[in-house]
């Protein structure tokens, strides 16, 4: 008997001792890893003092606001859908105050290397035709409409009511390491600010960022960045056409260059930059219409006649700059959780 209570109680050891080992290894149990969830988007918004886009003011040189929504679909955790909206405070010729921005497309991630390729359409709304001068038609013939007829810019610069256009675009940018990246961007439009001119903009851009020990545990980052790029213009409608060019002006092809400097904290950015580009005054002005534009056409003074800019008065919207820009841009991913 005494035997069999000495086996009894053995047995229930080893089998207690098997039930805790059971329980240990559950409670270790890895948990099941967290749903991959596709949708994301991005949004933010900016104030300067100077809206440049490729070396030449959108604002008149004067302060300029932004904002932008983009929704984002991950299809994997290296390729990416997304689509956007925008819009920026401007100043045109034609008067139109705003600038709306609509985007889509598709960016990719190989290795060190990312891809960007996609549509963009810049609107502008609220836009008056500029022509006048007691002309009916261009040089061409071509009849103008009363609104164009009875509106006349002080400069006697001409400018469509609406200049709306689109362009498509690819970029690709190489990252080295966490501190330096090196990029290309292409763009074309069949009708660059609905003028009727062809236009390819090309570009090769950098940033060095410095490193976090820097700033030791401030949060505050820094980069070093800048672009230099060639806008290559077709010819025009008969609209901004001149005597000598009834069907159309040639625009000047120009290269652009900017260079700055930034800091980072949390979501905020402020910028610093230098832009500038290579166009004389009187290819900027019959570029941009610039309503401000003056001329001088006296030989002591200098003048501002190009070929495709008779009249010789000269615009400074294409010139040297100084931006300064502070914006927050967020993640619903990153900020928003």
């Amino acid at each position: 008997m005494k035997k069999l209570v000495l086996l009894a109680t053995a047995l229930a050891m080893v089998s207690g001792s098997a039930l805790a080992a059971d329980l240990r290894v559950k409670a270790v149990k890895a948990p099941p890893p967290p749903a991959f969830d596709p949708w994301d988007f991005a949004f933010g918004g900016g104030i300067t003092n100077d809206y440049i886009f490729r070396g030449i003011t959108q604002s008149n040189h004067k302060p300029s606001v932004n904002v932008y929504f983009e929704p984002r679909y991950n299809v994997t955790k290296d390729f990416q859908l997304y689509v956007g909206v925008g819009g920026a405070s401007i100043s045109f010729p034609n008067r139109a105050a705003a600038e709306v921005d609509a985007y889509g497309g598709a960016r990719l991630t190989v290795g060190q290397f990312a891809f960007d390729v996609g549509a963009w359409g810049y609107m502008y709304p609220g836009g008056t035709c500029y022509y006048g001068g007691g002309a009916t038609t261009d040089f061409a013939g071509v009849p103008l409409s009363l609104e164009c007829q009875a509106n006349t810019l002080l400069n006697l610069n001409v400018i469509k009511k609406d200049l709306s256009f689109f362009e498509v675009y690819g970029k690709v940018n190489y990252t080295f390491n966490d501190n330096f990246s090196l990029g290309g961007n292409v763009y074309y439009t069949p009708s660059f600010l609905n003028s009727g001119a062809e236009g390819t903009y090309a570009s090769i851009v950098g940033k060095a960022i410095a490193p976090s020990a820097w700033f030791g545990a401030s949060g505050i980052g820094m980069y070093v960045s800048g672009e230099f790029g060639r806008q290559w213009l077709g010819t025009s409608d008969s609209f901004y056409g001149t005597a000598l060019f009834p069907n159309g002006i040639n625009y000047a092809d120009y290269n652009t260059w900017n260079v700055g400097i930034g800091f980072t904290y949390k979501v905020f950015t402020l910028d610093f930059r230098y832009s500038d580009t290579n166009l004389s005054k009187g290819d900027c002005n019959a570029f941009t219409s610039d309503f401000s534009a003056r001329g001088n056409l006296t030989v002591s003074s200098g003048t501002f006649v190009t070929p495709i800019n008779p009249s010789g008065v000269g615009s400074n919207w294409c010139g040297a700059a100084g931006i300064v820009k502070l914006s927050a841009d967020l993640t619903a991913m990153t900020n928003l959780k």
